[in-house]
């Protein structure tokens, strides 16, 4: 979570290598009523269903300087990268921007039209091999009318902008906060029933507290890259525009409009993430970074059991076995990006060993014996050693390891662990689970986030 510039092919490598880890869940919430008591306001209305191409009027307004619906300060998320075209397509009539802001298309739904790339230019082609001009810089397209844009074959509310990189068109969504939002709660809580309530109100205020320490570090010279401030993936958080909204996310969304976790009148990083398995991990724990206050250990158990609030999890217990053969060919493949390996590979593994536990119960270190060496590394970053065949990162540092031999050879490693996810931070399923028990948002935040209050966002953090 650290600023990191992303460009040319880093970028495209970024987009193919990122896990697919997000997580749905079940059932939705009705419009319940909510701790919150902050004026919000009114909803964007839904676009009118798109009328047949002759019937539709053609722009004639003068262009927008951006996405007008919504209500925040503007998100940059970026979607994915194309390689020499990307397709226009739109709910309805839209205008097409170059980077200083004149129209260069003004054109129906109907009209079917592309970007090309041309090393790092840019132009619009109509189907009938119409062209504007090759141009330097972004070429944003703007829906008229609230209207939506799309990209493949999802829907997105705002503007889309298309930057020329090294290896494609860059496709980056620009909306407002708020609008954002919708299209992240649901697809990082799942879908929640009306009991469960405050754990989505949570989410959300979570979500946005992270959203605008992005935005702030951008504003203040940090962002990994000049065109965009998110990715819409868990390198940052799960964004599916405005097909994945739901009305429970909305509403969570809407309750909460504005408000972030604070320590006094900063606005403090708020990372989430499944299940903490029984017990949250100390940033410094994890993550190579130094500690944060708000983000210490903190116990899952349910006052006066021995359960936890987030056993109700799918992933509270799991098992991960590999026979010799698969953990030869992951420790192979991934164990050099995290230790030093010589040119000839790390060779045969003859054991795994857990060498030492955070204060949480997580794998300190992982050593990784083979029949070239041992090699040290760290818990967290042994999830990124030890994934399945298909890429899958382990669940979680909090596990133990079990090997099986014949003959003293090592012929199966078998990893039982609790928990899925980094540990930092508001577990989701624990917050489910205090939501069910009663307990409300503002209780769910304190307790994952120690030491922080709920608050507007600080005038003068996000604009001059």
């Amino acid at each position: 979570m650290r600023p990191r510039r992303v460009r040319g092919r880093t970028l495209a490598s970024l987009f193919l290598l990122l896990p697919a880890l997000g997580s749905c869940f079940s059932r939705p919430i009705g419009p319940e009523g909510t701790p919150f008591p902050v004026r919000v306001p009114a909803r964007a209305p839904e676009p009118a269903p798109a009328a047949p191409a002759p019937a539709e009027p053609m722009p004639s307004e003068a262009a927008p300087a951006g996405p007008s619906a919504g209500y925040g300060p503007l998100v940059r998320v970026a979607l994915r990268v194309a390689r020499d075209t990307a397709a226009l397509d739109a709910s309805g009539p839209w205008r097409l921007l170059d980077a200083p802001g004149g129209v260069l298309v003004r054109a129906r739904a109907a009209e079917r039209w592309v970007i090309e790339r041309r090393g790092r230019q840019l132009r619009a082609r109509r189907g009938d091999g119409t062209a504007t001009s090759w141009q330097n810089g972004a070429l944003t397209q703007f829906p008229d009318d609230a209207g939506l844009t799309r990209a493949g074959t999802k829907s997105y509310r705002g503007a889309l902008a298309f930057v020329a990189t090294d290896s494609g068109i860059l496709l980056v969504n620009q909306l407002p906060l708020e609008d954002y939002l919708r299209g992240v709660v649901p697809l990082e809580i799942g879908e929640r029933g009306p009991a469960e309530r405050a754990a989505v109100e949570a989410q959300a205020v979570a979500a946005r507290s992270y959203t605008v320490t992005r935005l702030a570090a951008t504003r203040s010279g940090g962002a990994r890259s000049p065109d965009f401030d998110l990715l819409s993936s868990v390198s940052d958080q799960v964004y599916g525009g405005r097909d994945a909204e739901r009305p429970f996310a909305d509403a969570a969304v809407l309750a909460t409009a504005g408000l972030v976790l604070r320590i006094g009148t900063r606005v403090v990083n708020a990372p989430f993430y499944s299940t903490c398995g029984g017990e949250t991990a100390a940033a410094e724990d994890v993550w190579r970074t130094g500690g944060e206050s708000h983000l210490r250990r903190v116990s899952d158990r349910i006052p006066g059991t021995d359960r936890f609030y987030c056993d109700i999890a799918p992933r509270f217990a799991w098992t991960r076995a590999f026979t010799a053969t698969e953990l030869d060919a992951v420790v192979r493949r991934y164990l050099a990006a995290y230790a030093a390996v010589g040119a000839g590979g790390p060779g045969r593994v003859t054991d795994l060993v857990v060498d030492g536990r955070t204060p949480s119960g997580r794998v300190a270190n992982l050593i990784v014996r083979t029949d070239r060496g041992s090699y040290a590394v760290r818990g967290n970053d042994s999830r990124s050693v030890l994934r399945s065949s298909g890429g899958e990162l382990l669940n979680s540092a909090y596990f133990s390891v079990t090997t099986e031999r014949a003959g003293g050879r090592l012929v199966r490693a078998v990893i039982r662990g609790n928990g899925y996810g980094h540990g930092v931070g508001m577990c989701q399923w624990g917050a489910i689970g205090r939501a069910r028990a009663g307990q409300d948002t503002r209780t769910i935040l304190r307790t994952y986030y120690p030491g922080t209050t709920v608050g507007p966002i600080p005038p003068g953090l996000l604009t001059p």
